[in-house]
């Protein structure tokens, strides 16, 4: 007679734990020997195990406990729920034109929740579009807008505002919303203050709001290309601007631009706030905007991922091949792998520090260097040379949604981001321009990213921290995209799931001015 090892044979339990490769490899070879002799043809049940899967999960798992990963960036925080009477105001002021100075471009006209939280596009195309609603592929700046090239009019890639609330160092690809404290979970909360591009490097902006989020809601609305545009507020200041706006939706003052036709705003800021006696001048502030807005962004927690899944013990979340890709992803070079989390470390998988890559300079640039089409990220607000085309590490949470992938958008592939940090030099030499539609700019593309090439080439030999060329074969890049895929919440890509950060037609539209989303064949995003 055979004893019952129905509940022994669970590796994660107490009767084989912390085995090692040799002791597992035994254990096998002797279990198999009895369990064949144990057969008496009495019971057909066959127990089969994977030696090499059960390798895989100890080694894999090693790995997580060593780096102190939950699977979970939003322990520890204090995140707002979208059903909120908040974050609710914060969503209709997010999806309304009212706050784009010629009335043509809201702050989700950039972030759409169906498009990734960004705009599915390399670069951004804010004001003066040919079709206000339509977003994604197929939107185009008009003929006559201002500065009209045919290409898109703002020079870096849209980030995603998914899972916005983790940022706990900074915001913008160039870092230029700061937290001057940095102290982790509390995303610029800290009251030590928040720098922004409204006052001097290292300096504390005493109107920056709460927290990281709600200083940056203030910066948009002051772009030409995102939302100001070069009609009713051109020429002003970034004060004037939000003075402008919150008189607008107020209905108090004398705004450029004049007044809302329609305009219910005081009652949502009431609601929004619990100010049932609040006037207009009292809720209808910028100050109160950006903390609606801040609060709408925050809500977009995504996190319940495959990966979260496998870290919290279910070893069937995610494929081998992602098991292999975690290993390649999270060991350092000298362990055989890529070494990827040296700076997408944690469970936001981003250390949140700037590095020069090289990834492809495509689009108008920033106005930088001798053309004015290079874009010196970090170093323009450092001012420090090793900053120069140094550009912030991005979460790869839902990195499969957010594409296209680098500061300016010129990887449309997440394979083609991958061999690109592997090897610079090769993706630019290799650089497939059909891979970009056809209206970006890319006079000096080649020349411009060689440029940033040569710069990590020359923080390397000054012993700046920088990425290592790592050779990756065609098998371990598709093991690391099989991993990255485990990063995405299915969320994310189910128009039911994130139906509630898209207002309907049963939500109040307080102005009639709400960017009702169109794709380029005209279906309701």
């Amino acid at each position: 007679m055979c004893p019952d090892l129905s509940q022994k044979i669970q590796f994660n339990n107490s009767f084989f734990f912390k085995t090692t490769p040799l002791k597992t490899s035994i254990l096998f070879f002797v279990l198999s020997i009895f369990l064949v002799s144990c057969n008496d043809n009495k019971s057909k049940d066959v127990v089969v195990v994977d030696q090499e899967d059960t390798v895989l999960d100890e080694e894999l798992r090693a790995i997580i406990a060593t780096k102190k990963l939950t699977g979970d960036p939003s322990t520890g925080r204090t995140l707002p729920d979208i059903e909120s009477p908040k974050a609710q105001l914060g969503m209709k002021l997010f999806f309304t034109k009212s706050l784009g100075g010629d009335f043509d471009a809201a702050c989700v006209t950039c972030h759409h929740p169906m498009l990734g939280g960004g705009d599915d596009l390399a670069l951004p195309i804010g004001t003066d579009a040919e079709v206000d609603n339509l977003l994604g592929p197929g939107r185009l700046h008009k003929t006559n807008g201002e500065h009209f090239d045919g290409g898109p009019t703002v020079p870096r890639n849209s980030p995603t505002t998914f899972n916005i609330a983790f940022w706990d160092n900074c915001l913008f690809h160039d870092g230029r919303v700061e937290s001057l404290g940095k102290t982790p979970k509390m995303g610029g909360n800290d009251n030590l203050g928040i720098r922004t591009p409204d006052v001097l490097f290292e300096e504390n902006d005493s109107s920056a709001g709460i927290n990281l989020v709600e200083a940056q809601a203030r910066f948009p609305v002051t772009s030409n290309e995102e939302m100001k545009n070069f009609g009713n507020f051109d020429g002003t200041s970034n004060a004037e601007v939000r003075q402008n706006l919150e008189q607008r939706l107020g209905d108090y003052g004398d705004p450029l631009g004049g007044k809302l036709i329609t305009n219910y705003w005081l009652a949502e800021f009431k609601e929004g706030f619990a100010a049932p006696d609040g006037t207009a001048e009292e809720l209808i502030t910028f100050d109160n905007i950006a903390n609606a807005i801040g609060e709408y962004e925050s809500s977009q927690v995504f996190v319940e991922t495959p990966w979260k899944a496998y870290v919290h013990g279910d070893d069937s979340a995610i494929s081998d091949v992602a098991k292999r890709g975690a290993k390649l992803f999270f060991n350092t070079a000298d362990d055989g792998g890529a070494n990827c989390s040296s700076c997408h470390s944690g469970d936001f998988f981003t250390d949140e520090g700037f590095y020069v890559i090289g990834m492809a300079q495509i689009g108008r640039g920033k106005g930088d260097g001798e053309h004015g089409t290079e874009d010196f990220g970090r170093f323009r607000e450092t001012q420090d040379e090793k900053d120069k085309y140094a550009f912030r590490t991005p979460s790869l949470l839902n990195v499969t949604a957010t594409g296209p992938w680098g500061h300016a958008g010129g990887s449309a592939t997440l394979e083609h981001a991958i061999r690109t940090h592997s090897d610079p030099q090769a993706a630019l030499d290799n650089y497939d321009f059909s891979q970009l539609t056809s209206n970006i700019q890319t006079v000096d593309m080649v020349v411009n990213t060689q440029r940033a090439i040569d710069k990590q080439l020359a923080n390397r030999a000054d012993g700046v921290a920088s990425i290592e060329d790592i050779s990756l074969t065609d098998t371990e890049v598709a093991e690391l995209l099989a991993f990255l895929e485990t990063l995405t919440d299915p969320c994310v890509e189910d128009r039911e799931c994130l139906s509630k950060w898209i207002p309907d037609e049963n939500d109040t539209d307080p102005d009639a001015l709400r960017l009702i989303a169109i794709d380029g064949e005209g279906n309701y995003l």
